[in-house]
């Protein structure tokens, strides 16, 4: 028993095993918890219960056992459609948590949270941020908000295996902000120095040059670290990352800044340029693509003195 008189959880749900998802419930399998997976395609979840060992939840009543459940989905209101309108909810007995780690609105967030809370089932927002890379070797960054600390505090082993830190951000719903205003925070940095690269052509400026003499100066950030040199200036694209999940991260932010009534200039601009790069490219394009709807500009084949 822990602190609060609650045994172990030892049955996981898990729902959404996509990129990220699938490594992370990996994770949770060898760490020795039973899982029970749901994935929206049916031929991912079959591959994922015959290479761990995990028990299909196609069926809802399968996750009747579970005391935690682990939701990895592509926006709030798919989350409340898997465990709501599919009635994972349903079956989750009384004292349950149910850990969202998709990038969810807060706003939808606070609503799951009094469905769920009706039904005696407690609710944490732990979005992550690292990518692929890092759900894979379990060092991601987790930003979590709960009501009740002792639901947190429940899973906060399970976390532990899925991340290097916990962040405890505040109450529910706070989690999923952090993770929308620090996607934000990227999405700014990586249209910035994509147009100082741009406006930088003109004087005889190497993309490769700038990138680095950036990563020793101030102007320094994962973009430019990791993203600009590993994916935009090798022309490979492939962070792992969505175009369309980061524009949706902007909005999210953008919305928190409507919604709180501060004004936020930057944060509708920068909403504005990736919101069209999602339009223009598409929303599965890599996000690292997105300087190409702005410019039209491969750098990864601009040389100095060229147009």
């Amino acid at each position: 028993m822990d602190a609060h008189g609650h045994a172990p959880i030892q049955t996981v749900g898990f729902i959404g095993l996509g990129r990220m998802g699938w490594p992370m419930a990996m994770n949770l399998r060898r760490a020795g918890y039973e899982l029970v997976v749901r994935d929206a395609d049916r031929d991912v979840e079959r591959r994922f219960t015959e290479e761990s060992g995990a028990v299909s939840g196609r069926d809802a009543t399968a996750f009747a056992n579970a005391r935690a459940v682990v939701t990895m989905l592509p926006d709030g209101r798919v989350v409340q459609d898997a465990l709501l309108r599919d009635g994972v909810a349903d079956v989750l007995s009384a004292g349950a948590v149910v850990v969202d780690m998709s990038s969810s609105s807060p706003h939808d967030t606070r609503d799951l949270g009094g469905e769920l809370g009706r039904r005696s089932i407690a609710l944490v927002d732990a979005p992550v941020s690292g990518g692929v890379a890092r759900a894979s070797d379990g060092s991601l960054a987790i930003m979590a908000g709960a009501d009740d600390e002792a639901s947190l505090d429940r899973v906060l082993p399970m976390l532990n295996v899925l991340g290097r830190r916990v962040f405890r951000t505040g109450p529910l719903a706070s989690g999923h902000a952090m993770k929308a205003l620090n996607n934000f925070c990227a999405a700014a940095a990586y249209a910035a120095l994509a147009e100082a690269l741009v406006l930088g052509r003109g004087f005889g400026l190497e993309p490769s040059t700038m990138v680095e003499i950036v990563n020793n100066s101030t102007g320094r950030s994962f973009c430019s670290d990791v993203v600009f040199p590993n994916e935009v200036l090798t022309g490979r694209y492939n962070t792992g990352f969505a175009l369309g999940l980061l524009a949706k991260d902007v909005t999210i932010a953008a919305g928190i800044a409507e919604g709180s009534g501060v004004a936020a200039p930057l944060c509708e601009l920068v909403r504005r340029r990736w919101e069209g790069a999602a339009q223009s490219l598409g929303f599965a394009a890599d996000h690292s693509l997105a300087h190409k709807d702005w410019w039209d500009v491969d750098l990864s084949e601009v040389r100095s003195g060229s147009s």
